[in-house]
């Protein structure tokens, strides 16, 4: 049952928006109320559309007024649905898009609502980019805070690792900055904290020259996927930085560009991603390509926003998801069996497990330099079972639970946290290790009724 407000203060705070409120019975309450994962089905009391920093402003505090648990929406994308809230308040972002950026400093002012394809896009305008994830309707503050891996990881860090400053909505209403100058704790907290301590309502980032890089897959059939692993422990962590590259298990894709021959097969697979200079791809990747068994080469040039968004049709909004995920140090010779076990046991052709290199770049900064602590990890790998219909929800559930539970003894203890559901108190304190008892100290003195608590939660001191 959606919580009853009252009708005079929801018309009052609707007077003061510049954007809007949608309420429960609104002909796209349900539209808009819907999260990228549709296994989280959540019915907010009020969702504030946001448009700019003076409605966050006001939609803060009618949230804290009105007793109301309050959520922060971004994109959407969060495995556990955390930017939604049963009964409370939705504080949806999405109208804050603006984007500016400086090619001369190589920097970037980046909205609060604004997704990762559209940050691509701004930046790649003058061969530009920040480090995010992989699939381009990410909302680029969400993944951002929370640490953000993807493409560019190994030569240019984590997206945390990017964030020179950003301006934060404080629980009281106040509105401040973060950066290394002014609120140097909070800017501290934020790198990796999420959207604990307030709303973000812009973030400043670092860019670097990266416009064109040479990216795609490579496949191998099952049978050779044991071999492919073993050769990959040892070659990506000493290969160039400028190569990126993620293991995968994963069904080939039912659609061009892909082979008729192979859709659906279950393969291993590396997506490669080459940001130096275009003339030097083939000489990083031919022992790649001398790994016996290569069923399709798929590497070759494309504009860094297009490689980015490659993913987005094969998972467009509205599929069940179920996140599991872990920290890796090393990949023994017992827990890559384990992996071809499970990589051949796909529950369903969208569900797969990425393993993405978090060494070089990332490996340089010190593990309390940022909520981050997990800087001695090589890779961070994820297990998602993935599909469109409803029924097969306790299905790629058990696979994903199964798969982690039989890998976890061979992690570093941790996971990263915009990969996995909501997964209680504990594991979000193993995330941090470290550095969780400065976070509570950070919470208290920013957010100390911890008003800000729909999300992997930081408790105040």
């Amino acid at each position: 049952m959606t919580q009853m407000l009252d009708s005079q203060s929801v018309d009052a705070l609707e007077a003061k928006l510049h954007g809007g409120v949608t309420r429960p019975g609104d002909p796209d309450y349900d539209e808009v109320r819907a999260l990228y994962n549709a296994m989280i089905d959540k019915r907010p009391a009020l969702i504030a559309r946001c448009a700019d920093v003076d409605d966050v402003v006001a939609a803060v505090a009618f949230g804290r007024e009105n007793g109301l648990d309050i959520a922060i929406r971004g994109g959407g994308h969060n495995g556990g649905g955390l930017g939604s809230v049963d009964d409370g308040l939705m504080i949806d972002l999405s109208g804050l898009k603006q984007i500016d950026v400086d090619p001369d400093a190589r920097k970037a002012t980046i909205g609060g609502g604004a997704l990762l394809g559209e940050v691509d896009t701004a930046t790649n305008a003058h061969g530009l980019a920040t480090p995010a994830g992989i699939i381009s309707t990410t909302g680029a503050g969400g993944l951002m805070l929370g640490g953000g891996i993807g493409h560019l990881t190994r030569k240019c860090g984590l997206s945390i690792d990017n964030i020179l400053g950003a301006e934060v909505v404080l629980a009281d209403g106040s509105v401040v900055q973060a950066n290394e100058n002014e609120n140097p704790d909070l800017y501290w907290a934020l790198r990796g904290g999420g959207g604990n301590f307030g709303v973000v309502t812009k973030i400043e980032a670092q860019l670097h020259p990266v416009d064109t890089v040479v990216c795609g897959p490579m496949f191998w059939p099952l049978d050779k996927a044991a071999d492919v692993m073993r050769w990959y422990r040892e070659f990506i962590l000493n290969a160039p930085e400028e190569l990126n590259g993620f293991f995968a298990f994963l069904s080939v894709p039912p659609a061009p560009p892909f082979p008729e021959e192979l859709h659906l097969q279950k393969v291993a697979a590396v997506i490669w991603c080459w940001s130096g200079p275009q003339d030097g791809a083939d000489a990083a990747l031919a022992e790649a390509r001398a790994q016996e068994g290569l069923l399709m080469d798929g590497v070759g040039p494309a504009p860094l926003p297009g490689f980015q968004s490659a993913f987005d049709p094969i998972y467009p909004p509205g599929d069940q998801w179920y996140w599991r995920a872990d920290f890796v140090d090393e990949l023994p010779d017992e827990a890559i069996e384990k992996h071809v076990e499970f990589g051949e046991k796909l529950p369903t052709w969208k569900s797969t497990m990425h393993m993405y290199p978090i060494d070089g770049a990332p490996q340089r900064i010190g593990p309390t330099d940022t909520p981050w602590g997990y800087r001695k990890a090589n890779w961070g790998s994820v297990m998602v079972g993935v599909d469109p219909d409803p029924a097969n929800a306790d299905k790629i559930r058990e696979w994903a639970i199964a798969y982690q539970e039989a890998l976890h003894p061979y992690s570093s203890g941790g996971a990263y946290l915009n990969m996995i559901m909501d997964e209680g108190q504990e594991r979000v304190q193993a995330s941090y290790g470290q550095n969780y008892d400065r976070l509570t100290k950070v919470k208290a003195e920013y957010d100390p009724g911890n008003v800000f608590h729909v999300n992997q939660n930081i408790r105040p001191a």
